[in-house]
């Protein structure tokens, strides 16, 4: 020991402040879901995808909104300005860009980044166990995806009807409002649960996009052309996974149109029992994965 070293009996201290116990744990770590996904604390360039995503969802709800507002103002054209202007179904057609950019590029890297660094053991040391660890990454990805599935319908819900192009009673506004929310958590919720499916399986966010990106688009493709070519049953769109909540959308809200013409001879209960098979379904993996996952603590 040198003649500058120095070891001093600092006594034993307390911890005083309040535990927070498992809850605590669980509300710091969606706190900290939210923060990671939305690139706060972080490079700008990861902030890019995300406020991205969510600016491309907000935008055309503004500009319908505009439209709208400019149509009730002048007579001679408001019949041709409301023809424009999507339902609130429709709407999703619109924004739909943005919600595969949320589910596809940032979603992922919530549960890929803490097995590849490490991170999940550190959690799992705390008073964090899988399944609350896995509660606060979901529930934070939902809050996530609400804010680009819900938040632009209701934005023109209220508009509308604060421009009285909207709703013109309460009962029929909270009938939409209804529609409006149930629609926006069947579309987060079962993009949620395949996005993070899809990340259980691989430490990389890459592999994790592509695999999003394939298995979206690959079944849509591939249902449809076994429909239309190979004259399979119409139910095989329930295995389209990138139209089959949207075409849901359509039968919330009670509108005669439809995603595609394959679709529009689905039923819609086989179309409802489908989306909670493929969600249920989705989580139940993400939860087995971790189940057995081997963590070092």
């Amino acid at each position: 020991m040198t003649a500058a070293a120095r070891i001093h009996d600092r006594g034993y201290s307390r911890y005083t402040d309040e535990r927070t116990g498992t809850g605590g744990a669980v509300r710091s770590l969606y706190r900290q879901t939210l923060q990671q996904a939305l690139g706060f604390r972080r490079s700008v360039w990861q902030k890019i995808l995300p406020f991205l995503s969510i600016v491309l969802a907000y935008l055309p709800a503004i500009a319908f909104v505009g439209m709208a507002a400019f149509a009730n103002t002048q007579p001679r054209v408001a019949a041709q300005v409301q023809e424009l202007l999507p339902t609130y179904a429709e709407y999703y057609g619109f924004v739909y860009a943005a919600i595969l950019v949320f589910v596809a590029f940032v979603a992922p890297e919530l549960l890929c980044a803490d097995r590849r660094t490490g991170m999940l053991g550190l959690y799992l040391a705390s008073p964090l166990t899988r399944g609350t660890y896995l509660l606060a990454r979901g529930a934070g990805t939902l809050t996530l995806l609400l804010l680009v599935t819900l938040g632009p319908p209701l934005l023109m819900l209220v508009a509308n009807t604060l421009n009285g192009t909207g709703p013109t009673s309460i009962g029929e506004f909270l009938t939409t409002l209804g529609q409006v929310l149930v629609s926006g958590v069947v579309i987060g919720a079962f993009y949620g649960a395949l996005s993070l499916a899809v990340a259980s399986l691989t430490t990389r966010r890459a592999f994790a996009t592509v695999g999003i990106v394939f298995i979206l688009f690959g079944s849509s493709v591939l249902t449809q052309l076994l429909i239309r070519r190979a004259r399979f049953s119409q139910d095989l769109f329930l295995a389209n996974l990138l139209l089959l909540p949207l075409e849901l959308v359509f039968r919330i809200f009670g509108e005669s149109g439809h995603i595609n013409r394959t679709a529009s001879e689905a039923q819609t209960l086989p179309l409802a029992l489908a989306w909670a098979g493929w969600t249920g379904g989705c989580a139940l993996l993400v939860w087995l994965r971790y189940r057995r996952l081997e963590v070092t603590r």
